[in-house]
């Protein structure tokens, strides 16, 4: 069994809908290799795996994606040519996602 995985992918067009593609297990784990990484930034992708390599893997993502209202979760989020948001990323994981605010939040919460 195959398991699919997937992938909302945010680009800097000022008209980017946020559109989520579906992807096979084996692809996910060549654009997310890290164990709990499901932020990838579409430069250090091709960096990583060579541009051949890419343009297969993102060939197959274009071709299936999913409707918004059908989607089960969202597994990872790719970004194309939004670098500058790889400081709130410095993990590749949502989870540890820095925004700066965090200080503010931990002395605001010791009343």
């Amino acid at each position: 069994m195959v398991r699919i995985r997937n992938i909302q992918v945010i680009d800097r067009a000022l008209n980017c809908t946020y559109d989520i593609f579906s992807i096979g297990e084996d692809d996910f784990k060549e654009i997310f290799p890290g164990q709990f990484q499901d932020i990838e930034f579409v430069k250090d992708f091709v960096t990583r795996v060579g541009d051949e390599r890419a343009t297969r893997i993102l060939s197959r993502l274009w071709k299936t994606r999913v409707d918004k209202k059908k989607v089960r979760g969202i597994h990872g989020t790719l970004f194309f040519e939004l670098d500058f948001k790889k400081k709130y990323y410095p993990t590749k994981s949502e989870h540890d996602m820095v925004t700066g605010f965090e200080n503010n939040l931990k002395t605001t919460n010791k009343t």
